[in-house]
């Protein structure tokens, strides 16, 4: 399902171009998208959305509070002057976040709605990187971008992916919807939908797909939400 599309912001500088770059194309265009963001991935940990669960889950889950700063980051960025310094404050936070819990997660990523990072430490994604939406990430996983080659670029990510303990993509690889990598695969190529990939160089296992991996699907209401969330997002489909 298609989480964002390009919605101008005029009071912003314009996105380059050239890869490897920072952008704006994941960051949320407006207060209400960036509630409908937040509230898809809460849904993803507690399994409702409501002010207690979005407490609890703030002050305890570490992934989900890095997604909070992150997002909220992301949403600052686009504010004329930067939000008269309240974008500085929000990217301090979200420094502090990353160094205490090992997530390295640019607030300009692509990162369709129902995130959920499982555990902490370790996670390190390039910010030309692309998720989908209900993706779930377990610690030590590492999307990098490649500089050279015909894998030139970072990873897009489909819906409905699980990304196992320890597994690595990088450069130019297209994962499709509703794939599952195993721990401490090395992925150098791409993996249809519903590949069940492994092993260093990872190879094809099964067509069994993440079936029994993605817990707690966020509702289609919730993702409806997030259309559009997302400034000039190149979205994170597999065809």
């Amino acid at each position: 399902m298609a989480t964002a599309s390009l919605a101008p912001v005029p009071f912003e500088e314009p996105i380059s171009d050239e890869s490897g770059k920072p952008h704006l194309r994941g960051c949320p265009v407006s207060f209400a998208k960036l509630k409908a963001l937040l509230a898809a991935d809460l849904y993803r940990y507690a399994g409702r959305v409501s002010f207690g669960a979005f407490a609890k889950h703030y002050a305890f889950t570490p992934g989900y509070k890095y997604t909070v700063l992150m997002r909220t980051t992301g949403w600052l960025k686009l504010k004329p002057a930067k939000a008269f310094g309240l974008y500085p404050f929000a990217k301090w936070m979200l420094l502090r976040a990353r160094y205490k819990y090992g997530f390295a997660i640019p607030e300009y990523m692509e990162v369709g709605p129902g995130l959920f990072l499982n555990r902490f430490g370790g996670f390190y994604f390039h910010g030309d990187t692309v998720l989908g939406s209900n993706v779930n990430i377990t610690h030590g996983v590492v999307l990098g971008y490649m500089n050279r080659g015909s894998r030139r670029g970072a990873p897009v990510i489909g819906d409905r992916t699980f990304l196992g303990s320890g597994a690595k993509v990088i450069g130019g690889i297209h994962v499709g919807a509703e794939a599952a990598i195993g721990a401490n695969a090395v992925v150098t190529k791409d993996v249809p939908e519903r590949g069940v990939v492994g092993g260093i160089p990872a190879k094809l296992l099964s067509d069994q797909g993440s079936d029994g991996y993605i817990n707690r699907l966020a509702p289609p209401e919730l993702l409806a939400a997030c259309e559009g969330a997302l400034y000039g997002s190149r979205a994170a489909k597999s065809a």
